[in-house]
C-alpha cells in the first residue's frame, strides 16, 4: 500500500505543480486569447486519447457491465447536479462569486486526483498517460482560478494560497484514490473508475472545451486537439 501511495503522489504531484504554475503565471501574464484557445485544445486531445485509448478499453475488458453503467450513471448525474446547484447559486448572487468558484475548482481538482489513483487499477502505464493529459488542464484551471479571483477583487496573496490549496487537494485526491485501490473489492473500483471517467468527460467537454471556443479560433488551434490526441496515442504505442 504504502509502495503504490508514494508512487501514485508522486506523479499526482506533475499537475499539482502545474495548477500552482498556471496560477502564477497569470499574475504575472495572462497568456493570449490564441494561445490560451491552442493549448487547451491540445489539452482536451490528450485528455480524451488516454480516455478512449487506455481508460475506456480496460473497462470493457473488465467485463462489468452493471458496475460500470450505475458508476457512470453516476458520474455523469453527479455532475449534471452540481452544475445545477452552481447555476442556482450564481443566479442568486446574481453572478459567480468567490465561493461558488471555490467550490467548482475544488471538485474538479478532488476527481481528478481522484481519477489519477482509481487509474492504477488499470496499470502504471495508464496512472501515467493519464497524468500526463491532466498537466495542461490543470495548469489552465489554475490559470482560470487566478483570472476569476483577481476580477472578483481577490489579492495575489490570497489567489497563491488558494492555488496552493487546489494542488493539495489534488494530492488529497490522488491519495484517496490509491487507498480505495486496497480497500474495495473490483465490482466497485469499476464503478469508481466508470464514475470517474464520466466526470472527466463532462470536465473536457463542458468546461475546457466550451472555454477554447469562447473566443473566434483558427484552423491551426482546432488542429491542437487532433495533435495532442495523436501524440499521446504514439506515447502510449512506444511506451
Amino acid at each position: 500500500m504504502s509502495a503504490t501511495l508514494t508512487k501514485v503522489l508522486s506523479y499526482a504531484a506533475m499537475p499539482a505543480v502545474a495548477v500552482i504554475a498556471g496560477a502564477l503565471v497569470s499574475l504575472v501574464r495572462q497568456p493570449g486569447a490564441g494561445l490560451r484557445s491552442a493549448v487547451q485544445h491540445f489539452a482536451a486531445g490528450t485528455v480524451f486519447s488516454v480516455l478512449a485509448v487506455e481508460l475506456l478499453p480496460d473497462l470493457v475488458h473488465r467485463r462489468m457491465p452493471w458496475p460500470t453503467f450505475i458508476g457512470f450513471s453516476l458520474g455523469v448525474a453527479f455532475m449534471l447536479a452540481l452544475k445545477w446547484f452552481g447555476d442556482r447559486r450564481e443566479a442568486a448572487a446574481g453572478g459567480r462569486d468567490t465561493r461558488s468558484l471555490l467550490t467548482a475548482l475544488g471538485v474538479d481538482v478532488v476527481l481528478d486526483g481522484a481519477l489519477i489513483g482509481l487509474s492504477f487499477a488499470a496499470g502504471e502505464k495508464q496512472g501515467l498517460l493519464l497524468t500526463v493529459g491532466l498537466v495542461l488542464e490543470l495548469f489552465f484551471l489554475g490559470v482560470s482560478c487566478a483570472t476569476s479571483l483577481r476580477s472578483l477583487g481577490q489579492t495575489a496573496l490570497k489567489v497563491s494560497v488558494t492555488a496552493a490549496i487546489l494542488g493539495i487537494g489534488l494530492l488529497a485526491g490522488a491519495g484517496a484514490g490509491a487507498g480505495v485501490l486496497n480497500a474495495v473489492t473490483p465490482v466497485y473500483i469499476d464503478a469508481l473508475l466508470a464514475f470517474g471517467v464520466a466526470a472527466l468527460l463532462y470536465l473536457v467537454t463542458e468546461e475546457l472545451l466550451v472555454e477554447a471556443h469562447e473566443d473566434p479560433e483558427t484552423p491551426v488551434q482546432t488542429a491542437m486537439f487532433f495533435l495532442g490526441f495523436i501524440l499521446l496515442f504514439m506515447i502510449d504505442m512506444l511506451v
